[in-house]
């Protein structure tokens, strides 16, 4: 970041400077000298440690899924953006407009597109978190990204990167309403539910897998049981589950992300037609009493905390209905 001040007369620099050292000892907080211009800055904690960022961030790139609904909340429009990751409705106008830079995807991310975006601060993490050095030389990167192992779980951490997005953005109101919706989404959830058994399902290559390894991230606050514990990474890969499984273990509900409807995977049944064709399943419990909760379409590429306050709400209704 470019922190060279204009010229300016001995009197203006000696009172600029006074302010800057009076500024420096507030922690955290935004520069409020008026001569500082674009110079600005507040500190946030990241992932990877504290990070000075512009006070007032003016050209975003949002690199990070689960922020996405979040920045479109606050009234911003990025300069850049994986557009490969948009979800397929709600950004129709950041997937058009061609002042919007298509950032690729995390598997290929387009550098140099977001480096012709001249962002001031990028919003990183998540799936590009691993890109975090090479974009932190193109504009100042924040990882404040949602994550299972964080402290208090995926959850609590998604109440904190929202807080924290609010304050980066000056929207601190905003923020803690998003906040306040997610925590009485949860507690509706929590009250609905008991400790009834539950099987976390992926629709993923065009059968049903274990989805616990991204799913238990939703049963975690509340009292339900897991049927079956993470077992690698399924939500990608087939861990070769057997129909006959799940049927043995006859859980009481079923939960089910359907990965190929978020990624567009052709030829794919879509999950309520796997579940109801499954055969092996025509007796258990989920399917005799319809106990089956389909996430929307999205959910693989939302996640955020709007993502969760629609799903909770979801659980719920589901719950309070049986």
């Amino acid at each position: 970041m470019n922190h060279l001040l204009p010229r300016r007369t001995a009197a203006g620099f000696a009172l600029g400077l006074v302010a800057c050292l009076g500024l420096a000892a507030c922690s955290g907080e935004a520069e409020a000298d008026p001569a500082a211009g674009a110079a600005a800055t507040r500190t946030v904690q990241t992932a990877n440690g504290p990070v000075e960022v512009p006070a007032e961030p003016l050209r975003v790139a949002a690199l990070d899924n689960t922020s996405f609904a979040t920045v479109k909340a606050f009234g911003i429009t990025p300069v850049a953006v994986p557009k490969g990751l948009l979800p397929p409705t709600g950004y129709e106008d950041w997937a058009s407009d061609e002042a919007v830079a298509d950032a690729g995807t995390h598997r290929e991310p387009v550098l140099e597109a977001i480096s012709e975006a001249e962002p001031d601060l990028i919003i990183g993490g998540y799936r590009f978190a691993e890109h975090t050095e090479e974009l932190a030389k193109i504009a100042p990167t924040i990882d404040v990204s949602p994550s299972a192992e964080a402290e208090g779980g995926y959850v609590e951490s998604l109440k904190a990167q929202t807080t924290q997005l609010g304050e980066v953005f000056g929207k601190q109101d905003q923020a803690a309403a998003l906040v306040a919706a997610l925590e009485a989404a949860e507690q509706r959830a929590d009250e609905a539910t008991g400790e009834e058994s539950v099987f976390l399902a992926v629709a993923s290559g065009g059968h049903i897998d274990n989805g616990s390894e991204r799913l238990e991230r939703i049963t975690e606050p509340l009292g339900l049981r897991n049927a079956l514990e993470a077992e690698g990474d399924s939500v990608h890969n087939d861990s070769g589950l057997a129909p006959e499984t799940i049927a043995q273990l006859d859980p009481d509900w079923m939960i089910v992300l359907d990965r190929d409807a978020a990624t567009g995977t052709r030829g794919a049944s879509p999950a309520q037609q796997l579940v109801s064709e499954q055969q092996a399943w025509k007796d258990t419990t989920f399917v005799r009493e319809n106990h089956v909760v389909h996430l929307p379409a999205d959910f693989y590429v939302t996640e955020g905390v709007q993502a969760y306050t629609a799903v909770f709400e979801q659980i719920a209704d589901a719950f309070s209905a049986a």
